[in-house]
């Protein structure tokens, strides 16, 4: 019988991330408008942030705790949150849509006999059932879908379902010590690029494309990025020439961002990247073409040069932030 939504958090080093927030929130706005209890769920040796999830709706936390938990294992993990979803009785488990959402969603999918779907950018409620939207043909349209299995997975799209305050009053945290864990799988160590904001935690980005010509050039967007406390993202074309890294790369088949400033230099706007960024609360585009896509969904646009722009630019804003 359905009686129990559950939200799966995920933590990376003893601290929740911020997509989990967002998690939560989803969760508890779902069991308001389903009338169902709301749980959220994480796996961890110690997490120093758990509290902050009351923020969101949530009144009960089960955190299940192991020495061997600090780094994600996907056997282990699959077996406490597969386990405990079947001893409550959830029905919905919601997930983010990131590397470790993408890993772990298919594994209780297959421990549970569930539906599940991923890289949802919507999830509305009708007729007392669930309908999950999200994006196909690489963002040119998007299906809506029911499940009809019993128990009903869904992983949401970072950036777009937004983390809102909601007061559950009373906030408790059941803590799970557990034994011989299934370690068959497990994550050594994280390899972080020292000094670099993850484009999909910054809340200013400035990306690069086609337009910036070379590798070489991304310098004047460093510039420009470290004078606004921005991270540095890029293109599909870009990334795939190999002039930056994949974790900068900002679309569809990159990382979904919505920072509150998107300044988007020699990209024309393809609708796989647009998929990736629209939801921005300001979009500024650099482009010598004016008749570049990006500048339908700029809120501010400079028809020129970024050879020209970017350093008069970043001066300017030197000059004010002195």
């Amino acid at each position: 019988m359905a009686n129990k939504i559950l939200a799966v958090l995920e933590q990376r080093e003893g601290t929740i991330k911020k997509v989990s927030f967002e998690v939560a929130s989803t969760a508890a706005k779902l069991s308001k408008e389903l009338n169902l209890d709301v749980e959220a769920v994480v796996a961890g040796a110690e997490v120093s942030n758990i509290n902050e999830v009351s923020k969101y709706g949530i009144s009960k936390l089960v955190h299940f705790k192991n020495s061997e938990f600090n780094n994600y294992s996907s056997s282990a993990y699959a077996d406490v949150f597969s386990g405990y979803a079947s001893e409550v009785g959830a029905t919905y488990i919601i997930v983010g849509n990131t590397a470790f959402g993408n890993d772990l969603a298919p594994r209780l999918s297959v421990k549970l006999n569930s539906g599940c779907v991923v890289d949802c950018i919507n999830l509305t409620v009708e007729s007392g059932e669930v309908i999950a939207t999200r994006p196909i043909y690489a963002g040119k349209s998007n299906l809506k879908t029911k499940l009809n299995s019993d128990v009903k997975i869904f992983t949401i799209r970072p950036n777009i379902f937004k983390a809102e305050l909601s007061d559950a009053g009373s906030f408790s945290v059941d803590v799970k010590e557990v034994s011989n864990p299934n370690l068959k799988s497990k994550v050594v160590a994280y390899k972080k690029s020292e000094g670099k904001l993850d484009v999909a935690e910054a809340d200013i980005i400035v990306s690069g494309g086609r337009g910036m010509k070379g590798p070489e050039n991304f310098n004047l967007l460093e510039s420009l990025a470290d004078v606004l406390g921005a991270a540095v993202g890029a293109s599909r074309a870009v990334v795939d020439a190999g002039w930056r890294p994949h974790r900068e790369q900002v679309g569809q088949t990159g990382k979904t961002v919505s920072p509150t400033l998107y300044v988007a230099c020699g990209i024309s706007g393809a609708i796989q990247h647009l998929a990736g960024m629209s939801t921005s609360k300001y979009i500024v585009a650099i482009n010598k073409d004016k008749d570049a896509p990006i500048f339908s969904v700029a809120d501010y646009g400079i028809a020129g040069d970024l050879f020209d722009v970017l350093p008069v630019l970043t001066e300017e804003i030197k000059k004010i932030k002195s």
